[in-house]
């Protein structure tokens, strides 16, 4: 990997606040194809990161230390869509008590009425016939 790949890769780290001291990493043996070699060597990096408790393991590389950053870059990117998600949907919620809280047009008010009274002459006419003997 380049230096200007890891830098990017480190600044958006920094926006995610993944911070290296957080991270625990382990290396285990890979699978898929390559034979011998992938099968005796542990070139999979598992980046545990502690404040999240997101698990992140890579193996797209044969080579351990480019899958190091490839795991580094994925965990930010979990995190910063878990903090998306979580904003987008305060947003909804937001957004749906606004709905809820203005104020009808005078056509909806008047259609609203009217539908009131539709429905309070339907179970008006399902009243029992009252018949005089």
């Amino acid at each position: 990997m380049n230096t200007e790949t890891v830098e990017k890769i480190k600044a958006r780290m920094a926006l995610a606040g993944v911070f290296e001291e957080d991270l625990e990493e382990s290396f285990v043996l890979g699978s898929g194809p390559g034979g011998q070699k992938v099968n005796k060597t542990s070139s999979v990096v598992r980046l545990y990161h502690g404040p999240s408790a997101l698990t992140v393991k890579m193996g797209e590389s044969r080579s351990r230390e480019e899958n190091r950053w490839l795991a580094r870059r994925e965990l930010a990117e979990r995190i910063l869509e878990r903090e998306r998600s979580a904003h987008s949907a305060r947003r909804q919620e937001a957004e749906r008590i606004r709905r809820q809280k203005r104020r009808r047009s005078r056509r909806q008010r008047a259609r609203m009425l009217d539908d009131k009274r539709q429905h309070g002459a339907k179970k008006a006419a399902r009243a029992p016939v009252q018949t005089d003997l």
